[in-house]
C-alpha cells in the first residue's frame, strides 16, 4: 500500500497458506514474466504453465528461474501430467520435473479417465518429493460429478498428501464449479466448503464476476486461480475493497450508512451482488 488507508482488509503475507493467487502463464516471454514480477510479484504465489505449454515454451528453464528467484512457485498444468500418464511414462515425468527444477506438481484427471484409487497413489508418490496440488473436476462439458464425489475426492486427495486441492473450471470458467453461463454453482461450492476447509481449496476463477462472488462469500483471503497476468492488480483491488464491486464489503456499518443506495433506482441494492 502506498498509503495506509483505514478499513482495508489485512492480506496474508508470503509465503501464503491462504489468500493465494495462482496466475495462468500460457505464453509469456521471459521479459513478460519479469514485467509481471515487477508490477505484481508480491501478489502472486503460484504460476501455472497452462495445460501442456511447458513442452513448447521457449527458454522454459530461464522462466522457471525467474519465477523462483521472485519467491513465486511455478508448476506445470495437470494436462501435462495426464499426457505422460496416458503414455505410461510416469517415471519419465518425474525425471522431467527434476530436470526443470520444478518443486510443485499438479495431479489431475480432467481430460482422461483415471481410477480414483490410482490417482491417490500418484499423489502419495509425488508428495514424497514435491508439493502436490490435486485438481478435482472434469474439463468436459456435460460431465456430471455428484456433489458427494467432489467432497470425497477432495478430502481423500488431501489425506493422500496434496497441499491444496484445485476446483476445476478450465480457463473458460464454464465447467466444473460453474454453470454453462459462467455463474457459480452455489449449491456445489457451498456444500464443498461446508465440509472441506476453504483454506485448502484453490477455486479457479478466471472471470472477474467469479472473483467478486468468491470474495463476497469467503472474504479477502480466499484462494483463487487461473488469473490472467494482467488481472492480478485488479483482483488485489477487489480483495481490498478498492473497486466498486467490493467497495462496501469491508467497511464498518457506520461508514456505509446512507451511502449504499446508489443503485436503488435500478431496483438492485448495491450490496446484493449476484453473478
Amino acid at each position: 500500500m502506498n498509503y495506509n488507508l483505514p478499513f482495508v482488509p489485512e492480506r496474508s503475507k508470503q509465503p501464503r497458506q491462504d489468500g493465494i493467487t495462482m496466475v495462468m502463464d500460457k505464453s509469456l516471454s521471459p521479459n513478460e514474466s519479469e514485467n509481471l514480477i515487477e508490477s505484481s510479484g508480491e501478489f502472486v504465489d503460484l504460476v501455472k504453465f497452462g495445460f501442456g505449454t511447458s513442452l513448447i515454451t521457449k527458454e522454459l528453464k530461464k522462466k522457471i528461474s525467474i519465477y523462483q528467484e521472485a519467491n513465486i512457485n511455478p508448476y506445470f498444468g495437470g494436462t501435462l501430467f495426464e499426457a505422460f500418464i496416458t503414455r505410461g511414462m510416469f517415471e519419465e515425468y518425474i525425471q522431467y520435473l527434476k530436470e526443470c527444477n520444478i518443486k510443485y506438481v499438479e495431479v489431475s484427471d480432467g481430460s482422461m479417465y483415471l481410477e480414483h484409487e490410482e490417482k491417490l497413489k500418484y499423489i502419495e508418490r509425488l508428495a514424497k518429493e514435491f508439493t502436490v496440488l490435486s485438481e478435482v473436476g472434469s474439463k468436459q462439458k456435460g460431465v456430471y460429478i455428484p456433489i458427494e464425489s467432489w467432497v470425497n475426492h477432495m478430502q481423500s486427495e488431501l489425506n493422500a498428501g496434496a497441499w491444496k486441492v484445485i476446483a476445476e473450471s478450465r480457463e473458460s470458467g464454464t465447467v466444473g464449479i460453474y454453470n454453462n453461463d459462467g455463474s457459480a454453482n452455489e449449491t456445489l461450492i457451498k456444500t464443498i466448503s461446508d465440509q472441506i476447509d476453504p483454506a485448502n481449496i484453490i477455486w479457479e476463477a478466471p472471470d472477474g464476476k467469479q472473483q467478486i462472488w468468491f470474495i463476497k462469500i469467503y472474504g479477502a483471503n480466499v484462494n483463487l486461480g487461473n488469473i490472467a497476468p494482467n488481472g492480478v492488480i485488479p483482483l488485489e483491488c477487489l480483495r481490498r475493497g478498492l473497486r466498486g464491486d467490493t467497495f462496501f464489503d469491508f467497511l464498518p456499518d457506520d461508514l456505509k450508512e446512507g451511502k449504499t443506495q446508489y443503485n436503488q433506482q435500478f431496483q438492485q441494492p448495491y450490496l446484493d451482488f449476484q453473478i
